[in-house]
């Protein structure tokens, strides 16, 4: 039987360009197909080795995206699969590209092949598929289909389509501090580029030139919808072409030649530090969306049948034979040695341990500097120390972590003039720009890139004013989930290191924007640590226990104390830490425990002190950690007073007061004598004028109001 036979000529429109392709048949696997001869597949400047092992690659890559289809129809496992045919080119030009140990390669989740030829094998991508425990990405923790490899520095990318893009801007701001050679390779859809993060990403990595090149690989479809519905550019390239620095090379992305040319223009173009590249790589979809998709609802028969014979694969097939590069014998021994190694790697994959969900509880948080066993009782202040606001406690001991570690970094909103507070005033001019610095108002990639930048080295630590307010914090929220499951999500193996700096509360007649407080929507993710000074030797400690420890903290600073003459303390020495989830006795009492944080500690000291007239004895608890909180110091002090009232400044629906008072009455309910009272906030914005700001937020009268009432119970 003859390997082709030619059908016809048919003339077709890619967008701007007309060009001439040919139909032809080929016998493959057994079958003969169709095949559109519309790429090029310029050998020239390729050997025979080169085209051989690239074949060999792309042919096994299908032959597994076809294995987890299988998969998929026996229901063994890979419940999530996304097929990349159609994409074979740019995606082997890629993983070719990308240097395994020295570059860092951010993957999307259609990216198998772009795995593959990076650096993952076939047994490592099945037990991704089957989320299997010995799963390099993250042991079965994460879905099928997000492949990685974070020892050779492919990264572990979450579901949230590419929100990785800020990650990569700040691998790539972090690459250029140190004046490394290493690229970072950010790869996504088309559909992805919609996305206002991804924008900034690409402001960031444009303005700062950064070592970054994005690759779009355009397939025209986002799930069902079709681009030209959602998008003036077919193109998205072109969405970014006033961006200064940043250089956008087009491809065929069904070519494995073309991309690799382009994508070896875009990284020339990176290291001469001009700036951020773009390749943008044509494609097609010849699958669905993934397995839960039906694209034959929403695409016509002709246009699938047109893409089924563009398919990339077959083209680079019929190149090989027809210009001599190997007979069809050679390639059936390849393919044949393919379905060989595919076997094989199932087999042991299949047999290998399936994840063990009984350690879901390992790696929601890594060990802190000073965790709350550490003995930090016998801390007595200096008397003779200097008395220091809590804005000067945070601003002192931010100064000081930061001449200790030189891999420690500061940016945000307003911060080359010392941020909005004066809260760290002086630092731009003691560590100059390079390390201390502006920020785009973008809340997203503020946080965003912190979390790229952390990935370069463990040693570094990134302080982000999150938010001149916390209340503008909001579009952060995504990139702060990101940042909450890194280190659950990868297994231990990646954490992004940041303390994430807001100014809270009221108080100070800001109104909407400018005086609510948040923490009931942060405590709800797991894996962040989240913490609220009362007094400046606590903002002390907290910080340099935050900055100093791996993961993520949140540290909410309340703006009505940072000047608040009885939030002064003593100066604490050098070395002092408090430990996260260990609160501390403010005043002890024998009649009602109240427990509290931030601005409310001292409401409820003033309102413990007013008390005292009428006989009550009122103990007085700063929880100063939210997350964790000391759950063991507030129940013992239950078990004397027999009475708790819970006060902080949030509002009381949805507040924190609210999961205190559930653990309460969980796990001490039997001590008590009378019901959990909360004091917030009213259940509306903290409004602008004076009178609306007394009538909403609490009040020390608020706070003595409700003791009277416990305990007249």
């Amino acid at each position: 039987m003859k390997n082709t036979l030619t059908k016809n000529l048919t003339k077709r429109k890619d967008n701007t360009n007309e060009s001439e392709t040919k139909i032809e048949k080929i016998l493959y696997l057994g079958k003969e197909r169709e095949v559109e001869l519309f790429s090029k597949f310029d050998f020239s400047d390729y050997d025979k080795e080169t085209i051989i092992k690239w074949y060999k690659l792309n042919q096994l890559g299908r032959r597994l995206d076809e294995k987890a289809a299988l998969y998929l129809k026996m229901a063994k496992g890979w419940s999530y699969h996304a097929p990349f045919g159609g994409h074979d080119g740019i995606q082997l030009a890629l993983g070719q590209v990308f240097r395994p140990g020295k570059d860092f390669l951010f993957p999307y989740y259609r990216d198998m092949l772009t795995c593959l030829s990076a650096g993952l094998t076939p047994y490592e991508i099945i037990l991704n598929g089957l989320s299997k425990e010995e799963d390099v990405a993250g042991g079965g923790r994460h879905m099928s289909n997000h492949f990685a490899k974070p020892s050779i520095r492919i990264q572990n990318v979450s579901s949230c389509t590419g929100n990785h893009a800020q990650h990569a801007a700040g691998l790539g701001r972090a690459i250029k501090r140190y004046n490394g050679d290493e690229i970072v390779f950010c790869s996504t859809g088309e559909s992805a580029t919609a996305e206002g993060y991804y924008y900034e990403a690409l402001n960031s990595a444009s303005s700062e030139k950064l070592p970054v090149v994005f690759v779009i690989q355009n397939n025209k479809y986002g799930i069902s919808v079709p681009l030209h519905e959602v998008m003036a550019n077919l193109n998205v390239a072109e969405n970014f072409s006033g961006l200064k620095n940043l250089l956008i090379v087009n491809c065929d992305g069904r070519d494995p030649f073309d991309s690799h040319r382009a994508l070896l223009k875009a990284i020339e173009w990176v290291k001469s530090g001009k700036g951020a590249a773009i390749v943008h790589a044509d494609c097609d979809r010849i699958g669905s969306h993934s397995n839960s998709d039906r694209h034959e609802i929403y695409r016509s028969t002709d246009e699938l049948q047109q893409v089924n014979r563009r398919d990339p694969l077959l083209q680079f097939r019929y190149h090989i034979i027809n210009r001599g590069i190997a007979t069809e014998e050679e390639l059936l021994e390849i393919e044949a040695e393919n379905q060989r190694i595919i076997f094989e790697a199932a087999d042991k994959a299949e047999q290998s341990p399936n994840a063990d969900g009984s350690q879901w509880n390992k790696f929601i948080l890594p060990e802190p500097y000073i965790s709350k066993d550490a003995n930090t009782e016998d801390y007595q202040p200096d008397v003779n120390a200097p008395l220091i606001s809590l804005r000067e406690a945070i601003n002192q001991t931010l100064i000081e972590e930061f001449k200790l570690n030189p891999h420690t970094y500061l940016w945000g909103q307003d911060i080359g003039k010392g941020g909005v507070f004066n809260v760290v005033k002086d630092m731009p001019q003691i560590f100059g720009k390079e390390r201390v610095f502006n920020a785009p108002i973008a809340e997203d990639n503020i946080v965003g890139t912190a979390n790229g930048f952390c990935r370069y080295r463990d040693d570094i630590r990134v302080v982000i004013e999150g938010a001149e307010f916390a209340d503008y914090f909001w579009p952060a929220m995504e990139q702060l989930v990101e940042c909450s499951h890194d280190y659950w999500r990868t297994k231990g193996q990646f954490t992004a290191n940041i303390v994430i700096r807001l100014a809270s509360g009221g108080y100070i007649q800001g109104g909407l924007y400018h005086s609510q407080n948040i923490e009931g929507a942060l405590v709800t993710l797991p894996g962040i640590r989240i913490v609220s000074p009362a007094f400046a030797d606590d903002a002390v400690g907290l910080m340099r226990n935050a900055i100093r420890s791996r993961g993520v903290t949140m540290y909410l600073e309340p703006k009505y104390l940072y000047n608040f003459k009885n939030a002064f303390a003593p100066k604490p020495h050098p070395e002092f830490v408090v430990p996260f989830g260990k609160a501390k006795i403010r005043r002890e009492g024998k009649d009602v425990t109240v427990v509290a944080y931030g601005t409310a500690v001292h409401l409820s000291l003033f309102a413990a002190k007013e008390l005292e007239r009428e006989g009550i004895s009122v103990e007085v608890i700063d929880l100063r950690s939210l997350i964790p909180w000391d759950e063991e110091l507030v129940y013992n002090s239950i078990k004397k007073t027999n009475r708790v009232v819970i006060a902080h400044e949030d509002k009381v629906t949805g507040g924190f007061g609210g999961e205190i008072a559930a653990r309460i009455s969980e796990n001490a309910f039997r001590y008590l004598d009378a019901p959990i009272i909360r004091v917030g906030s009213k259940d509306v914005p903290v409004g602008f004028a004076k009178e609306y700001e007394n009538a909403i937020l609490p009040n020390t009268k608020d706070v003595e109001e409700a003791i009277r009432r416990v305990m007249k119970f």
